[in-house]
């Protein structure tokens, strides 16, 4: 599909792909990134990508290696997503003055983001039709009018993806409180929130607990609801190196993924030339929703097999020192039945057996997981589940062992470590305030969910985005726009076009920014930014190239100056962190645990890691202890002809962004209006491959949701179960359907029927 076109279903079908990445995974890389760019601009980022002197890979979290690097540290998705923003097509004045905000809402998210990066500040004002040009002060005077002519702080919304560093998510986080609110909504709220909630509940910190070193090391790995191949690829190589060292990988997921089958390391001849490396010993083809009751027989198999050979199986020194909880947690797992775990799961006795085998081979044992998991009404007992389970035989805090939650987004677990919440605990906001000289509010402030029911509820009016594409990413998408079009003002901090520019309140700005690949030159010289990975690596990121626009200013200037006139009377040194980010981190070391000499240690190469209380046998809980936690079987229920859909994205795609219709090793082809279903499914219901179905999802109040148009693809899916992509069926999910705890939209466990068109 060409760029300068609004793209249209063609669907062609092939067999899904047997492996991933190889040499057409460089090819599409390659291919892609000059598409958008030139051969020496695409070599200056690719050559630059996750160097201990480049740029950090905007497009996940995964850490990079602490020792030697290979010059081609990238995988395919990086590749395209960094010259994606390094694009040299440009979205100027001239551009929104031909297209009308109306015109621009009715194109696809793949049309808007072709048009390239956004070279100006630009303003919709009340009653016009277009945007327009606007400078960069009256555009600061704009929003900080719109703010300060608040009845309230807590009017105003201040939303950020994991796309922001550091040094500029800590800066916003400060103006928000300085403001006076806590509404600090960020895309965790929409992915990972359960698993803050479940770890924290039971570990007593949100994050993850191994290393890259630990998933190299370890005996056994359980990946659960997730697919590395498409999100986060360089896990290939890291799963790579434990098959090669002797471990041993189980994909737990409803749809069969090409990573976890195989992998085709393009670094290496056997991934050229040879059949690669086979990743999942074991593949078990769950039911969406299925996994706490796998992860409680699991348990209950532990429990039985230590009662028949006592003192050979459960690390009783562990549990003993380090846990509480342990004798209702046994209590309540006795209770599953195999009839539960077949209802659930749809796994055979012998595929849960032959896993609990492994599980008793094995001496280190880690959990990864993703959005299959925490995106479940009941994700954060899910994750609950899989802390009881890795503590029975006490794997925290050593080699090979612990838990892994695998964010999506470059810098999301920095966000919040750097206080991206809208639920900071109190020290962090005593320290805040000490190191600034105020007092910030300490109310709890608004989540992306009950940020969205305040403006549609008229409690906010004012939204402020930083980065991101908060429409899109958020779920019952029908009230979302509703709810950003009832607002008086929305500001959008963005490097490129998408929708939610065109979803807009009756005023509207645009922010235009640097990228992570743009160089950053300020008054003291050339900057760098920091961010921080899913095993809590925090290194450099800097830009090679040359900005966009001379229009443009960083994400830290653009905080900076909208605080000076948002808070004119502020002690805060607001222009001095813009002229040097090195003030921005001295602050930061005083405020954060863990960033003590700052900018000393993210100055050595690889940076330094966060420290993590469980790898030292300490778990800051109200008791001090890790808790084993009781928690009820749930599981989805369908009615009869129903089915439990997934959405999920394409191969082809960075977030809410495809960037073409393509799904090449899912063999889906220039469409994305489908819905896979297991062939058996289809024919328990009358329908074939090729047919035309609207998509309706039911919900407990008797209220339905309906996606038209989707084109039925038989597809090796678990029993059960359905999958199709997102955005597009974000509209299936009501904004009240949300996970018990975290409040995250559940997104992985969707009640639908298909409903023949025509």
């Amino acid at each position: 599909m060409r760029s300068n076109e609004d793209p249209k279903d063609d669907l062609k079908v092939t067999k899904p792909k047997e492996w991933a990445a190889g040499v057409p995974a460089v090819a599409h890389a390659i291919e892609y990134s000059l598409s958008q760019t030139s051969a020496k601009r695409t070599a200056l980022t690719l050559f630059a990508l996750n160097q201990t002197e480049g740029i950090d890979c905007p497009g996940c979290a995964w850490p990079d290696p602490s020792g030697h690097r290979h010059k081609n540290e990238y995988c395919e998705n990086g590749a395209k997503h960094v010259n994606d923003e390094a694009t040299t097509k440009r979205v100027t004045r001239e551009f929104f003055a031909q297209h009308p905000v109306a015109e621009l809402d009715g194109k696809s998210d793949y049309w808007l983001n072709q048009q390239g990066r956004l070279t100006e500040p630009m303003v919709k004002r009340p009653g016009a039709t277009h945007y327009e040009p606007i400078s960069w002060d009256d555009a600061f005077d704009l929003v900080a009018d719109g703010l300060n002519g608040l009845g309230s702080p807590d009017e105003a919304m201040f939303y950020t993806s994991g796309r922001l560093n550091n040094e500029a998510a800590f800066l916003l986080q400060l103006l928000a409180r300085s403001f006076g609110t806590n509404n600090l909504p960020d895309c965790s709220n929409m992915c990972h929130e359960s698993s803050g909630s479940g770890l924290g509940e039971s570990l007593g910190i949100g994050k993850g607990s191994v290393s890259l070193d630990d998933i190299h090391e370890s005996d056994l790995i359980l990946v659960a609801g997730q697919n590395p191949g498409t999100n986060h690829p360089r896990m290939l190589s890291a799963l790579e190196e434990t098959k090669h060292n002797g471990g041993q990988v189980v994909a737990i997921n409803p749809l069969p993924e090409a990573g976890l089958k195989r992998f085709k390391n393009p670094q290496k001849p056997s991934g050229v030339i040879g059949r690669g490396t086979t990743i999942a010993d074991q593949f078990l083809l769950i039911r969406p929703g299925g996994d706490l009751a796998l992860f409680q027989m699991l348990n209950k198999l532990l429990l039985e097999a230590e009662a028949a050979a006592p003192g050979t199986v459960l690390d009783h020194d562990f549990i003993e020192r380090n846990t509480i909880g342990f004798e209702e947690f046994s209590k309540n797992v006795e209770a599953i039945t195999w009839d539960d775990v077949h209802t659930a799961t749809g796994l055979t006795r012998d595929e849960v057996e032959e896993l609990h085998r492994r599980v008793l081979q094995s001496k280190s044992v880690i959990v990864c997981w993703a959005m299959g998991l925490t995106q479940q009404k009941h994700g954060v007992p899910t994750i609950r589940e899989i802390v009881n389970f890795l503590m029975l035989r006490g794997n925290l805090g050593r080699p090979g062992a612990g838990v892994c939650p695998v964010r999506g987004h470059s810098n999301v677990q920095g966000d919040r470590t750097m206080g991206i919440w809208e639920q900071m605990p109190q020290p962090f906001l005593d320290a805040l305030g000490a190191e600034f000289d105020f007092t910030p509010p300490t109310s709890h402030g608004f989540d992306s969910v009950n940020g969205v029911r305040a403006m549609r509820d008229g409690k906010a009016s004012v939204f402020v985005g930083v980065a991101g594409n908060f429409v899109r990413a958020m779920s019952d998408s029908d009230v979302t726009e509703q709810a950003l079009r009832n607002c008086s003002l929305t500001v959008q901090i963005s490097t490129k076009l998408n929708r939610s520019h065109t979803v807009v309140g009756e005023t509207a700005v645009i922010l235009p920014t640097l990228g992570r690949s743009d160089r950053d030159v300020q008054a003291t010289g050339e900057q760098f930014v920091t961010v921080e990975d899913s095993m809590s690596e925090v290194h450099q990121s800097r830009g090679k190239l040359d900005p966009a626009s001379p229009d443009l200013l960083s994400e830290v200037a653009i905080l900076s100056r909208l605080a000076r006139r948002l808070l004119p009377d502020s002690a805060i040194p607001w222009e001095s962190f813009e002229g040097d980010y090195d003030l921005v981190r001295e602050r930061i070391a005083r405020v954060v645990p863990g960033f003590e000499d700052f900018n000393a240690r993210v100055r050595r190469p690889g940076g330094f890691r966060l420290p993590n209380p469980v790898n030292e046998g300490v778990f800051p809980t109200p008791s001090g202890k890790a808790v084993f936690t009781s928690n009820e079987l749930t599981m989805p229920r369908p009615p009869e002809g129903h089915l439990v859909l997934q959405s999920l994205r394409s191969h082809d795609q960075w977030n809410t962004i495809p960037y073409s219709g393509n799904d090449r090793y899912r063999g889906i082809h220039n469409a994305r209006h489908v819905v896979l279903v297991n062939p058996d499914d289809l024919a328990e219901r009358g329908l074939s491959d090729g047919d035309v179905v609207d998509i309706v999802s039911v919900w407990h109040d008797g209220t339905e949701r309906r996606a038209s148009g989707f084109t039925v693809v038989a597809y090796p899916a678990a029993r059960g179960s359905a999958a199709s992509y997102y955005p597009e069926t974000n509209v299936l999910v009501p904004l009240d359907s949300v996970a018990d705890v975290s409040n995250t939209p559940t997104s992985k466990e969707v009640i639908v029927r298909l409903e023949l068109v025509g």
